[in-house]
């Protein structure tokens, strides 16, 4: 990729093919913003990223807490059903979802891209509770004599001790929706609202691709998640391991 993206299209057909560019050259990643309005698709890109990430976070959050600190009928039916549905493929739902996106007026708009989030995750639910099973509940209990309520104690007590699984669902959400091309290309009809992987669509035609500026596009739009991963990587890996994924 990074080769591609130093090279001049020239280099690109030459045979034989050669491993590095000769000469270097960086004009393809000016290009890119040039052909396409490629910053506004990062800029769309990042705006859904925010709001899913929003979502996600209190979502998961939420559901988590009342399967882990709440006594109910059927509590662990309910989790069970929950994932059940981790065997549901999204394909299968996405038709069911535009047709009811589309009745009530919300397609090509970034809602239908951004109110499933606030549903929360399946996966993600499952590994926010599989953290807050290792809270103790004696932290509850000394919250409630403290005069906490419910909700406070999630935020006060539970919210702080759980930031490795938060920076797990946020880079897990953020990956996921900086990388779908398939819901936005479904709901989107204004070009001036496509994302960054739709936007990297338009370099690959039926008759010739742009691989030198496809390239230099693709490294582009690798570098905000694989900043983010560098970032979040000890408090990442610290959830990753204590929600029993880790290997």
């Amino acid at each position: 990729m990074i080769a591609t993206a130093l090279r001049s299209s020239e280099q690109v057909l030459q045979l034989p093919p050669s491993w590095y560019p000769n000469p270097v050259t960086l004009e393809n990643f000016p290009r890119v913003f040039q052909e396409v309005p490629f910053a506004k698709f990062i800029l769309n890109s990042f705006k859904l990223v925010f709001w899913n990430v929003i979502g996600q976070v209190f979502a998961t959050s939420m559901v988590a807490y009342g399967f882990t600190r709440f006594r109910f009928p059927g509590k662990d039916t309910l989790f069970l059903i929950l994932l059940g549905t981790l065997m549901i493929p999204n394909t299968i739902t996405l038709v069911p979802q535009f047709i009811l996106f589309a009745r009530i007026g919300l397609v090509n708009s970034y809602l239908p891209l951004i109110l499933p989030a606030f549903a929360g995750s399946p996966y993600l639910i499952f590994l926010m509770r599989q953290y807050m099973t290792t809270i103790p509940y004696d932290l509850d209990e000394a919250a409630m004599l403290d005069g906490a309520n419910r909700f406070q104690i999630l935020i006060h007590v539970l919210i702080p001790l759980m930031v490795p699984a938060l920076v797990l669902v946020t880079v897990f959400t953020f990956v996921d929706v900086w990388n779908d091309f398939l819901r936005p290309l479904v709901y989107l009809n204004d070009p001036s609202k496509f994302t960054v992987s739709i936007g990297l669509a338009f370099f690959q035609g039926t008759k010739f691709t742009a691989w030198e500026m496809l390239m230099a596009g693709s490294l582009m739009a690798m570098l905000p998640p694989a900043i983010l991963f560098f970032l979040t990587q000890k408090r990442l890996m610290g959830g990753i391991a204590v929600t029993g994924i880790k290997g």
